[in-house]
């Protein structure tokens, strides 16, 4: 069996129960794409995760959201993070229990499910850390163990999947990414969170593209050289040098000229290769057109933050012991015949290159930074409806929201978060969990901003003003529809909310966690 370390800090995964491939009642879900849906996790090519045709919730009717329905999850360790994609009227998503699962939009009636445990069940169990996406008749996403699987997007029978990964603690938090025949995909390992007897580290970054109809490799980009023994840590271990600069964030492509975007994450040793960088490669080839790396130097692995580092953290003697790697996806802003590429990075700082060729164009610093785990900056994504830049900080005392020119990087507004987060609805009762932070990625419609919070609350802004139109607390039980009981907890990281054809999806369950006897949930929301 192979042995998978991937986030061995974030969790202790649960035994996964077997789930066959059903379908539930005849599955009426098109194959084609509708104005409003939301087909990837950026919710299109560009990375805007603007929907623009979304107009039943607007910034009349916001406040009259209300839950529509809840799936619940059993019990796990595990963290909810599978973003969900809506196409023609069914919501798709992973769970953190090992199933991929399709339902009705409106709502929630079961389409069909699926188990990754049956996809070789002798490789251990697969939990879907990325969000689907839905194109060409398929749902293509990752998994824990570094599978893409490609099912059929009417009845959830695998089409193909793919093992991309010979390192044992590969897998995908990237999301996949559809443009012209073809899935393009990262790769990220947890593998730095070893211990002082780990022979750290062996992991080699890198960016897929895979052919959308068979899953074969086309290319493939590594982000760091091939690893070399360079000595032992204290323990005796063996040291490999150099290793990480993994691909957690999805890729987004300008169809105008077939560049890919993507960032990469910080070394775990050595400091060589593409680590916090903003690479462009050319979709068709995978060859180099630009690349920017935004920190000099930085190597860091989980035992940085013990209290006694010494010889054990790669990064501290050159005082880049930071965790500062680009983990957000891009955005391509196009302002009038100028087309910028930007995207935030967890030292706090949002950049802004010429998307042609590079050069920087402007930054602007919006979280705090907190070096040595890098939780106080721009963690998932951010969002750009056409006007204005959206962005929003993690723990950053507190994290905020922010409105940005997109042309020179100006704040328009910033909307610390609620003071009051912590002392109201369900947190209140959790005050040793509750924090005034901001995990997921941004979302957009017209006249709304939409983000959640580690004290369990989905919140809606004005796109105008920044001032909170909407809020709900998912810090309490829901019976869902496939009568299972879950509970609410932080807003989860790794995705955001979906807007699709007048409703609001949002996964509650990420750390940190809210105690409860029942697993987490998906929620929905309508007029």
């Amino acid at each position: 069996m192979r042995r998978h370390v991937l986030f061995r800090l974030l969790t202790l995964v649960a035994a996964v129960l077997p789930l066959i491939v059903v379908t539930a009642g005849p599955a009426s879900a098109g194959t084609h794409q509708r104005d409003g849906d939301w087909p990837t996790w950026q919710g299109d090519s560009l990375g805007s995760r603007h929907n623009a045709a979304e107009r039943r919730i607007n910034p009349a009717t916001a406040g009259r959201l209300t839950l529509k329905w809840a799936f619940g999850y059993a019990k796990s360790d595990a963290p909810v993070r599978s973003q969900p994609a809506v196409v023609d009227g069914v919501v798709y998503f992973g769970g953190p229990d090992g199933n991929f699962y399709a339902r009705d939009a409106r709502t929630g009636a079961a389409r069909w499910a699926f188990a990754l445990s049956s996809v070789d069940p002798g490789a251990g169990a697969g939990l879907v850390w990325d969000g689907p996406t839905v194109a060409a008749g398929k749902v293509f996403f990752g998994d824990s163990r570094g599978y893409v699987y490609a099912l059929d997007q009417r009845t959830g029978r695998l089409i193909w999947a793919r093992d991309t990964e010979s390192h044992p603690a590969g897998g995908h938090t990237s999301s996949p990414l559809y443009h012209d025949g073809r899935i393009y995909i990262g790769a990220s390992s947890g593998e730095n969170t070893g211990g002082a007897d780990y022979p750290c580290c062996t992991f080699r970054g890198h960016i897929d593209a895979l052919d959308a109809r068979t899953g074969a490799q086309v290319w493939r980009y590594y982000t760091v050289p091939e690893p070399v023994q360079v000595g032992t840590w204290p323990s005796g271990a063996a040291r490999f040098e150099p290793s990480g600069a993994g691909v957690w964030s999805s890729p987004v492509i300008d169809p105008a000229t077939g560049t890919l975007y993507v960032g990469t994450g910080q070394n775990y040793t050595g400091s060589a290769g593409d680590f916090d960088s903003l690479l462009a490669l050319d979709a068709r080839s995978g060859a180099v057109r630009w690349k920017n790396q935004v920190t000099d130097s930085d190597t860091w692995r989980s035992l940085c933050n013990d209290p006694n580092p010494e010889g054990y953290c790669p990064g501290l003697e050159d005082g880049s012991a930071l965790d500062y790697d680009i983990g957000a996806t891009p955005n391509i802003i196009r302002l009038g015949n100028r087309t910028l590429v930007g995207v935030g990075q967890k030292s706090g700082v949002y950049h802004a290159f010429d998307a042609r060729t590079g050069t920087v164009q402007w930054r602007r610093q919006l979280g705090v930074p907190l070096p040595s785990g890098g939780i106080s900056g721009i963690q998932w994504g951010t969002s750009f409806d056409g006007r204005r830049l959206y962005v929003a900080s993690y723990f950053a005392g507190p994290g905020t929201v922010f409105a940005v020119n997109p042309s020179d990087g100006q704040v328009l507004w910033q909307t610390p978060h609620p003071a009051n987060g912590c002392t109201t609805g369900g947190a209140a009762a959790f005050p040793d969990v509750c924090q005034l932070a901001h995990t997921p990625a941004v979302t957009t419609s017209p006249g709304l901003v939409y983000e959640g919070s580690t004290d369990g609350k989905m919140r809606i802004y004005s796109a105008r003003t920044g001032a909170v139109v909407w809020e709900f607390d998912t810090i309490r039980e829901f019976r869902g529809v496939n009568g299972v009981t879950g509970f609410g907890s932080s807003i989860s990281g790794g995705g955001g909310a979906v807007v699709s054809d007048g409703m609001l999806y949002i996964q509650a369950g990420y750390w940190p966690f809210y105690p409860s006897e029942h697993g987490n949930v998906l929620l929905a929301f309508g007029l």
